[in-house]
């Protein structure tokens, strides 16, 4: 299973890209997550279908200092173009 997400809120500057590579790692899931100018996050994972839900629900929550108002997600098609999950720039 595979999806794009993008999260509005207080989501830059609370550290939620580290959140989110931790919880990816957790989950076992690859992808990456990304600061965007609009003050989003954007994220792609990849990876079984009950550990990217299992990922999907924690991810909504958000770490302790940050809060998430909107949550958008793209299914995609599973590609297995990913190795391991990280952070862009």
């Amino acid at each position: 299973m595979a999806a794009k997400i993008i999260i509005s809120g207080r989501v830059q500057g609370v550290g939620f890209r580290y959140f989110t590579t931790d919880l990816a790692k957790n989950h076992d899931i690859s992808g990456w997550v990304k600061n965007l100018a609009t003050g989003d996050v954007e994220v792609e994972v990849e990876g079984d279908k009950s550990a990217v839900a299992g990922f999907l629900k924690e991810l909504k929550i958000g770490p302790s200092h940050g809060h998430v108002s909107n949550f958008q997600i793209e299914w995609k098609p599973y590609e297995g173009k990913y190795e391991k999950f990280q952070v862009r720039f």
